[in-house]
């Protein structure tokens, strides 16, 4: 990152800005020269344990200084923390619940004593509860929850103040799937309404489906960040693209007068072809013009192996090869 371009990230005041962050804990690195600009949106963090996913998503939260670097959320930094924590919401991965208490008064109290008058305490409570979809357990003791509605209140007592950056560290573990299914549309609302969404998942297809860009780490390091697409062209590796459509073959047979075409094979059931291009770019923009001049009749046409799963498999493969 040249100097232009850091104090780029730095000024970004409607972002989160990390500026050569690293976080040590004595002699063990949790995450080593972090530069960093997450927009509005989701933004998925990938990576296996121990690789700094927990460690970076604290630091942002201000719940750990960092050793070095500086840290802003849309513009504030942790060390102003009425006003840094005011726009922030975060949900641990761990469960921690006053013992007794039920789901109602476990968001209430904690909205009280953060100096919210009583009504409006219950006001947000209310609504943070129907929006997880516990409004009918909310008089329940939290000790007699499932492991999917203590997710879910803990995820009530991140978004009970509408904050604009939320930060969620696995927070999908022991939702069934029409629990998961809701909580993914409820973070896609947040970032359709401008808000900072970034969630940490060891589940790969999952960030696939639900994050508009990923932060991809390994032991501490960032390894790539950015939407699928583009890092998947930084790799160098050739694209896999599936095209289905009736006239595979005709496309088959003409698709080799195309550059930076790696392979190309007929899908068994004749209507669709696998293609492989070292250019992704260079060839949907020649593969458009000669669909046009040749009428044929597309279905559809897209990456066929564009995964977090398949990139991240790749570039850890390669960082190690570096080294």
């Amino acid at each position: 990152m040249n100097r232009a371009e850091a104090i780029q990230v730095e000024n970004a005041g409607g972002n989160i800005a990390l500026r050569d962050v690293s976080k040590f804990y004595g002699d063990i690195l949790g995450v080593n020269r972090i530069n960093l600009q997450i927009e509005p949106g989701i933004t998925g963090l990938v990576g296996p344990n121990g690789a700094g996913k927990s460690t970076l998503m604290n630091l942002i939260a201000g719940l750990i200084p960092s050793t070095r670097g500086s840290i802003k959320v849309r513009g504030v930094t942790p060390t102003q923390a009425e006003n840094f924590f005011r726009q922030l919401g975060y949900c641990t991965q761990y469960d921690s619940f006053p013992a007794g208490i039920n789901g109602y008064n476990f968001i209430r109290n904690t909205l009280l004593v953060h100096g919210y008058a009583r009504s409006t305490a219950e006001a947000l409570t209310r609504q943070a509860l129907e929006q997880v979809d516990l409004s009918k357990a909310a008089y329940k003791s939290v000790d007699a929850y499932s492991k999917g509605m203590r997710q879910r209140i803990k995820l009530a007592q991140a978004i009970f103040h509408q904050p604009d950056v939320m930060i969620l560290d696995e927070p999908l573990n022991g939702l069934d799937p029409m629990a998961r299914a809701q909580v993914i549309g409820l973070f896609r609302e947040f970032a359709d309404a401008g808000k900072i969404v970034v969630i940490s998942s060891q589940i790969l297809h999952e960030v696939d489906l639900i994050s508009d860009r990923v932060i991809l780490l390994n032991s501490g390091y960032l390894v790539a960040e950015g939407d699928l697409s583009n890092i998947q062209s930084e790799t160098g590796e050739p694209m896999k693209i599936f095209i289905r459509s009736k006239d595979a073959s005709a496309i088959a047979a003409r698709v080799f007068d195309l550059e930076h075409l790696v392979e190309a094979q007929l899908h068994y059931d004749g209507l669709g072809l696998f293609i492989r291009t070292s250019d992704a770019d260079t060839f949907f923009l020649a593969m458009n013009q000669m669909v046009v001049n040749e009428g044929w009749a597309i279905e559809s046409m897209g990456p066929a192996d564009e995964t977090v799963e398949a990139i991240y498999q790749h570039l850890i493969v390669e960082q190690q090869v570096a080294t």
